[in-house]
This record gives C-alpha cells, structure tokens and sequence, in this order.
C-alpha cells in the first residue's frame, strides 16, 4: 500500500490546523476571562512552553519513528517490542468520541453564521433564548449540520494525507490568518483596544488561584491536540527531511499566537460594548452575537468574519481527528481507505446524534444518567480521563521504556544536546506529575 507523505510546509500547516480550533478562539478567551486575564496569560505561556510543548515533541517523536497508527507506534519504539503497549493507543477512539460532538458544535457555528447573515439578536434575553432554542429544540438543524459536517470530513478524508488533508490546510489556514488579521486590524481602531491589551497582558497576581494554574496546564495541553493520537498520526507521515523538534516548536508557537489574538479581538469587542470580562462558555454564542447586533450592517460583516474563522478553525480540527482511527483500521484489518473512513464516519455521526439529542427538551431526560446528560458524561470521559492519562502514559514510556541513548541519538541529530537533556528530565520528571495533578484534581480528588 502505497503511503501518502506530508511535505515540511504541508506537516506543520496539517499540525497547526489541528491544534488551532475552538479551544483557541472559543475556550481560551472564556477562560482567560474567568482567571482575570494577564496572570493567566502567562500561565497558559509557561505551561504551553514546558508541559505541552514537552508532550508534542514526544508524540511527533514516536509517529516519526514507528510510521505505523497510534495504536501500534508504542509497541514497535518499546524497547522489548511489549504488546502490551499497544493498549496506549487507546487514545484514537477518545479522539472519536470528541469528533462525534466536536461535529455537532461546529455546526452550531454554521447556524450562527447563517444568523449574522439573516439577523442578529437584539436583546440580550433574545439572544440567550436563541442559544437555548438552538440546543434543546431545534433537532433537525443540528441533525443536519451535524450531518454535513461529517459529510465534508469524509470527502476530504477519501482523499488521504497529500489530496486531503493537507491541500484542506494550505487553504483554510491562511483564510484563517487573514480573516484574523483583518478582525485584528479593526479591533485596534477601537477605543477599547488598549484595555483589551492591558487586560491580556499585565499580570494581576491577586487573581490567581490553585484552580488558575490547573486551568492553564488543562488549557495548554488540549489546546496543542495531545492524547488524542493525532500528532502521532500525522508524524507517522512526515517527509525524512522534516526537522520534528523545529516543527513542533513553530506549531506551539501559531497556536499559542493564534489564541492570543483570538482573546485581544474579543476582548476588544467586549470592552467597547462595556461588557464584562467574565461572560464563561456563553461568550461566542450569547454575549458577541448581541455586541454585533450593535454596530448595525458592519457588526454583521464583522459577524460573518468572525464565524467563519471559528468555522475554519473548526473543520481543521475535526479532519484531524478522523485521521487516526483511519489509519488504525486500515492497518489493522487491511480495510481499503473508503471503508475505513465510512465505518469510522457512521460511528461517530450516530454517537454525536444521540449526544446532541441528550441535550434537547424532548430527549433529554432519556438521556441522562447520574445527573448528566449523555454529552457531558462523554466531555467529562475525554477531557478529564482519557487525554491526561494518554499523555501521562506517553511521559511514562519515553521516560522509562524507551532507550534514553537511542532518544539521545536522535534527537541530538536535529538539536543540542541541551535541549535534549531539558525535554528528558521534562517528560521524565516534571510533566507527569503536572499532568497527574491536573488528573486527580479533575476528579475532585484534591482541590
């Protein structure tokens, strides 16, 4: 089987439009507005640097160096070839699991684009019900849209590495730049730039607190796509020539840039609307939609803009999720792309559906078990369980069972070997017990 391979430009635009998504233009202002901003900022920074960054490097190591799927990489790099270590690779149907209601968000975003379009809320009571309605009553608009977003991460999957996926990210990523850009420009015109960037950037320590740190080491690693078997994937398919420490340096770097950007324009729009800084998840749906509506025809091109680079954003990462089980069925069962691709799709488009449902007024209550809903139980199952424990199994391999002198040699063949004793003690030491603190705290087990 012949094996489709990125080109350097195509791996790193492929990686970046993994890890830019809604958690950078979505989550990562909601957040920061939460834990008082410039502290936070610089957490997010450190933790990006040390924790992430750490994380990305030993996953792009592992794909580049097994060229097989993210089930089997661990397995073939150990130093004993252990088939135990193929369990590791659990991490590709957590990625499903996220895809199948990651799909149905970015088709909440579809409907808001639609509705910058025909007309913004004017109210801020219209526009918390226009949420409401969009969530609980509204089944068939997300069933649809859910249904073509899948769609659209099927064609551009048959298509492989080369045809799909990268071709897709040397379009939509510097649509996505410019479109940024542009929002950015606008918003320096405002009166309310300068608070905006005061806000990002100069530390208030007063407004950091226990939970402040977590959340910028949580922020940090999901935001870069980590445990989810994608970058493992996507290494697997990286050109020879490709430099994996110099390219998942400049990834970190679009995609700590790319979420700082994101929070100097909304907060630019916030603070010229005298909203506040704390509005939480309700930020891109409730609170931006009703500051649009404001600014009269250009708040609805601004509207437009600025949804369809949430949207960009969006589908670059979703495609990226469906990569890795592709690849695992293709190699594991000797399946053609197409059906790969097809039983992965259907399996994802039906549990997205039944999520998306857990959270309607008709289907709600069917759905729910133990006090949440289907959706949050399987956010709660991803975010909180599976992905820390993905990376902290990834830090635990590299770290103890895999030959530090065969690491040495390969990594000192494309950095110093400063570098490489900094990473190792790293992934070693200091990563696993961020990430095992983060782990437990999530579950309430220490606060």
């Amino acid at each position: 089987m012949k094996t489709n391979t990125f080109s350097r430009i195509g791996f790193i635009l492929a990686a970046a439009g993994s890890a830019v998504g809604l958690g950078n233009i979505w989550k990562f202002p909601y957040v920061t507005g939460e834990n008082g901003g410039g502290a936070f900022v610089l957490l997010y920074i450190i933790a990006i640097t040390f924790i992430g960054l750490s994380i990305f490097i030993a996953e792009s190591y592992i794909g580049k160096e097994a060229k097989a799927n993210a089930a089997s990489s661990y397995q073939v790099i150990s130093k004993t070839n252990n088939k135990n270590w193929r369990w590791a690779g659990f991490q590709i149907f957590a990625g499903i699991i996220i895809l199948s209601f990651y799909a149905f968000i970015i088709g909440w975003i579809i409907e808001y684009l639609i509705i910058s379009i025909t007309g913004l809320p004017t109210t801020i009571k219209e526009a918390e019900d226009t949420f409401t309605n969009l969530i609980t009553q509204k089944i068939g608009t997300q069933i649809l849209f859910h249904t073509l977003v899948v769609a659209t991460m099927v064609f551009i999957a048959l298509k492989g590495i080369k045809a799909g996926i990268e071709k897709l990210n040397l379009i939509l990523m510097p649509l996505l730049a410019l479109i940024l850009f542009g929002l950015l420009i606008y918003s320096m015109s405002l009166d309310s730039f300068g608070k905006a960037i005061n806000f990002m950037f100069m530390p208030d320590w007063s407004k950091v607190t226990v939970d402040s740190i977590l959340a910028a080491i949580g922020q940090a690693f999901f935001t870069l796509s980590l445990g989810m078997g994608i970058i493992i994937t996507y290494s697997a398919s990286m050109g020879k020539d490709t430099n994996f420490i110099k390219s998942s340096v400049f990834v970190a770097i679009v995609d700590t840039a790319v979420a700082l950007i994101a929070g100097i324009i909304i907060f630019s729009f916030l603070f010229a609307a005298g909203a506040k800084s704390t509005a939480g998840p309700g930020l891109v749906f409730i609170s931006l939609p009703l500051i649009f509506s404001e600014w009269g025809i250009f708040g609805q091109v601004i509207a437009v803009a600025f949804f369809c680079a949430l949207l960009f954003a969006g589908i670059t990462s979703a495609v990226s999720l469906v990569e890795p089980s592709v690849r695992y069925l293709i190699e594991k069962f000797q399946m053609s792309r197409i059906k790969a691709v097809f039983y992965t799709a259907t399996f994802l488009w039906i549990l997205g559906i039944f999520a998306l449902l857990s959270m309607s007024a008709d289907y709600g209550e069917m759905l729910t078990f133990f006090g949440k809903s289907l959706f949050d139980h399987m956010d709660y199952l991803t975010s909180s369980v599976a992905l820390p424990i993905s990376g902290f199994v990834t830090c635990i391999f590299l770290g103890y069972f895999v030959d530090k002198n065969v690491l040495k040699t390969k990594f000192t063949s494309v950095t110093s070997v400063a570098v490489f004793n900094i990473w190792y003690a790293l992934i070693r030491y200091i990563v696993p017990i961020a990430i095992a603190i983060l782990f437990f705290n999530k579950l309430g087990l220490i606060g």
